[in-house]
């Protein structure tokens, strides 16, 4: 933010999008969210939870801890007639952007908020046709992924990098947003350039996600403050121990502070109730981090739509130590208000024990000796008791 926007900010009494004029600085107040946090924590991925037919919009949207998605979803819009040359927002966005933002840290006030900047495809609308930062092959446009009808953008350009620099801080200074999302990614030459032009253009204190999906990415780590981990294989033991190695190297060395996301998709529907607990609970058994589960990709409907679940009601409070591998395979993690434990496909059914009696979220059972299946978790819940 420049002297003249804060100064601006200051006379309107608020400052980073909403927070008042004497808020810590941009950096303390994301930390404090973070940490403010209970849990579970679940994240957006663009688009909705919709099943809560009759909830508001934005109260759906304020159930999740972070939300990822395009601008435009925020309110802001591009300025100009090409979406994809813009590096400015139409001055008139941007009080109605701030004020969806207030809004929904109203109804959470521990709410992330990140724009994802397209660097590597986008519609064929985003550019004019026959712009040079269309990627090319043997002089023809490059296709983007299978669904959707999208073509590739040349990021090997360094004028392309640092004009989706500018996109990044465009978004940013607008006080809007807590951070921005890069889609596609993993370590070569060009995206390393990239995170680096994206970090010297929005500075320190902003967020950077990107997917890497299940791999580690140690060269752009030291950029990075989260992976959105797009886990699209879960079908074997050996998937899961990929997504959970991953997921604890993630924790370890990316950049503070850590918004790591864990996703992955169901098998049959949206009724695989164990994947959905063994996603939640290897998410807070592995990580201070975010979890979903949503619908796979390949079908025809939206990606990352999904359902909101009981499950994923807050509860547990906030962890009192790191998760534990316990010697039958399973992963347990205690918190305020009770304990996490994941079981990894491919073990056996575990017993789990306590001083206590505590109640299953899974089951609804009360007691002090509860049984998790394996490709599972459960969430033991202490009674909270009112004076």
């Amino acid at each position: 933010m420049t002297r003249r926007q804060t100064l601006k900010a200051i006379a309107l009494g608020t400052l980073w999008g909403g927070l008042p004029a004497h808020a810590a600085s941009r950096r303390g107040d994301i930390e404090r969210r973070i940490a403010a946090r209970t849990f579970p924590s679940v994240f957006q991925a663009w688009n909705k939870a919709d099943n809560l037919k009759d909830e508001p919009e934005l109260a759906t949207v304020a159930r999740h801890d972070l939300v990822f998605h395009a601008p435009e979803f925020f309110g802001l819009r591009w300025e100009g007639e090409s979406r994809g040359l813009a590096t400015a927002f139409r001055p008139d966005s941007i009080p109605q952007a701030l004020a969806r933002r207030r809004k929904l840290l109203e109804l959470n006030p521990n709410i992330l908020l990140l724009a994802e900047i397209r660097y590597r495809d986008a519609s064929r609308r985003f550019l004019p046709e026959g712009h040079p930062w269309w990627r090319r092959k043997d002089g023809k446009t490059v296709a983007g992924w299978d669904e959707g009808g999208y073509l590739q953008l040349d990021f090997s350009s360094p004028d392309y990098r640092r004009h989706v620099a500018a996109r990044a801080k465009a978004a940013i200074d607008t006080g809007v947003l807590d951070g921005v999302m890069l889609d596609w990614w993993h370590d070569d030459a060009d995206r390393l350039a990239l995170a680096q032009a994206i970090r010297a253009a929005i500075g320190d204190d902003a967020l950077i996600l990107a997917n890497a999906n299940d791999r580690t990415t140690p060269q752009t780590a030291p950029l990075l403050n989260g992976y959105f981990m797009e886990c699209t294989r879960s079908q074997a033991p050996a998937d899961w121990q990929r997504i959970a190695a991953t997921l604890s190297w993630a924790e370890a060395h990316l950049r503070e502070p850590r918004i790591n996301c864990l996703e992955t998709w169901f098998h049959k529907s949206r009724q695989d109730l164990n994947l959905m607990r063994a996603t939640t609970t290897l998410a807070l058994t592995h990580s201070d981090g975010y979890c979903l589960f949503s619908d796979p990709n390949p079908l025809p409907t939206p990606d990352h739509l999904h359902d909101w679940y009981g499950f994923w009601d807050k509860g547990l409070g906030q962890p009192k130590g790191p998760g534990k591998r316990r010697d039958d395979g399973a992963f347990i993690r205690e918190f305020s208000r009770g304990f996490a434990v994941y079981n990894p496909m491919g073990n056996r059914e575990v017993a789990v024990e306590f001083a206590e009696e505590l109640t299953s979220r899974a089951t609804g059972k009360k007691g002090r000796a509860h049984h998790v299946p394996a490709s599972d978790g459960d969430l033991l819940l202490r009674e909270i008791r009112t004076p």
